[in-house]
């Protein structure tokens, strides 16, 4: 910092100096006599001023001549590498020069002028690892791929360059769309530099596009030992990806294999409600119902869900449903206020055809949260009960407008899925996926919500006038209409399809 405001000063002090030093010959107008060996030159203030640029000029040229001079007697030495190398410091200094001015242009979006600076640079420069980086930049940045993948094939040459290469090579390929050459760069790549965090953050993405479950955690686990993810954090995500690997497994027809793989997954994340609903299906039809309740059981803790409920249905298909019922409090009794611990005791009670439990049961959950789904079930208890058809209509009315409930979101793009799936198939985000309600959860209805109150309670007909007595007239019999037939009415003991209700909502 003092050092910059010496040079400062002794700047402004030289400006200020050559100034009053013109100022005064200008004023004075009197000629510069100079006396050298016995002769006299009188010279005039402007004569005086081009004499000095002279004279510097010649001093310039004097040091290039002597410079030169002795890179000639160097060479004439013995040296046979002395002219070239005075030769070859001009034009690696103006190599550099337009090295770095293609940088700056690179910098400041002037992609042709850095691509042209780049060219430049790499005439004077003999480094090809430095100036085929800067084309390279330069002509992925004009949009020339062409000349971009010619440099970066060059820059593989370079064992310095050689990640820089394939890492802009692979950045075409994602670009392209080619996942098969852009997993084989990214392979390549972790390779090189296994802890390189983008690097990793790709691979693991394009092994899981093509269902590389068992390569994923391997980069998984890599990325754990580099720092990029905590404990918990890797845990749950390798259970992510052993619960897609027992998936391809099952699908398979390997059951023994996906029981163990399906185990783990839960094992590793026990509040992974796929992984819990697989695990709990395998483990009951290895015949170990125990363990299957076990497991769901402790992932309804954590949090009900429809997909536990339903794996625990499958535990025992042919019970009656008086006999579900009773098993099912294992999952009932946890929870109980819940929404959807309400709601599956609901659907229990309408299947053991006991109405008046099924509503105590619902409760006020169709005015605190009126979802499709409870919406639902209370037009099928109003059908159960022997409700007028109007007010079975008017639920099933509302449960079409009414909000869905918690779906399987993204976290990152707050995209709906009907099925959990471990990458958002909207944004690609990996392990997004969670059980929520969306941020809009009311679905619009095309003719408006306006007519429910019709549908729900109809008003009654108007009282028909008193006729006025009237001149009683003979009617022709061809003029009079033939009586109509009165309007077949619905019968009140029709059979209940209460299922068909539930999933017209759903």
């Amino acid at each position: 910092m003092l050092w910059t405001l010496v040079k400062v000063l002794l700047f402004f002090a030289i400006v200020a100096g050559l100034t009053w030093g013109g100022v005064m010959l200008l004023e004075n107008g009197e000629p510069v006599r100079i006396v050298a060996a016995g002769q006299e030159f009188t010279l005039g203030p402007l004569q005086v001023v081009v004499g000095l640029f002279v004279l510097l000029f010649g001093l310039w040229l004097l040091l290039k001549v002597v410079s030169l001079l002795f890179a000639v007697l160097r060479f004439i030495n013995g040296d046979e590498t002395a002219l070239s190398r005075y030769f070859d410091r001009n034009r690696e200094r103006k190599g550099y020069r337009a090295l770095a001015d293609g940088m700056v242009a690179l910098a400041a979006g002037e992609n042709r002028v850095a691509l042209s600076r780049a060219y430049k640079a790499e005439k004077l420069l003999g480094e090809p690892e430095l100036t085929d980086l800067l084309v390279a930049q330069a002509a992925e940045a004009a949009g020339d791929n062409a000349k971009a993948t010619e440099a970066y094939k060059r820059l593989l040459e370079h064992d310095r360059t050689r990640f820089v290469a394939i890492r802009g090579l692979l950045s075409q390929k994602v670009a392209e769309g080619d996942r098969e050459t852009a997993l084989k760069l990214a392979e390549k790549a972790f390779a090189l530099k296994p802890r390189h965090a983008e690097t990793q953050d790709i691979l693991l993405k394009l092994q899981a596009d093509a269902q590389d479950w068992k390569g994923a955690r391997q980069t998984l686990q890599a990325k754990m030992r580099g720092g990029g993810l905590t404990k918990d954090v890797f845990r749950r995500r390798d259970a992510v990806l052993a619960l897609q690997e027992a998936q391809g497994i099952m699908d398979e027809s390997a059951s023994i294999e996906a029981r163990e793989a399906a185990i783990a997954a839960n094992k590793q994340s026990p509040d992974l409600i796929p992984a819990a609903a697989m695990a709990a299906r395998s483990l009951a039809l290895a015949g170990n119902a125990k363990g299957a309740t076990r497991i769901l059981k402790k992932a309804w803790v954590a949090q009900p869900h429809p997909d536990l409920a339903a794996a625990f249905a499958e535990i025992e298909p042919e019970e009656s449903a008086d006999a579900r019922l009773k098993r099912f409090r294992a999952l009932t009794a946890v929870h109980p206020d819940h929404p959807e611990t309400r709601m599956l005791l609901a659907e229990l009670n309408i299947a053991a055809e006991d109405f008046p439990a099924a509503r105590r049961a619902l409760g006020d959950l169709v005015e605190t949260k009126p979802t499709g789904r409870a919406l639902a079930l209370m037009a099928a208890i109003e059908r159960g009960e022997g409700a007028d058809e109007a007010a079975v209509r008017g639920w099933l009315a509302k449960a079409l407008t009414a909000p869905r409930g918690p779906q399987w979101c993204c976290d990152k793009c707050q995209a709906i899925h009907a099925a959990w799936a471990p990458i958002c198939d909207n944004c690609g985000g990996f392990d997004t996926l969670s059980w929520r309600e969306p941020p809009q959860t009311a679905t619009p209805s095309p003719t408006g919500t306006e007519m429910l109150p019709l549908l729900v309670n109809p008003p009654a007909p108007p009282a028909a006038p008193e006729p006025e007595p009237e001149v009683a007239e003979v009617i022709e019999p061809e003029v009079m209409d033939p009586p109509q037939p009165a309007p077949k009415q619905a019968k009140d003991d029709e059979p209940i399809d209460l299922a068909a209700i539930v999933r017209s909502a759903s």
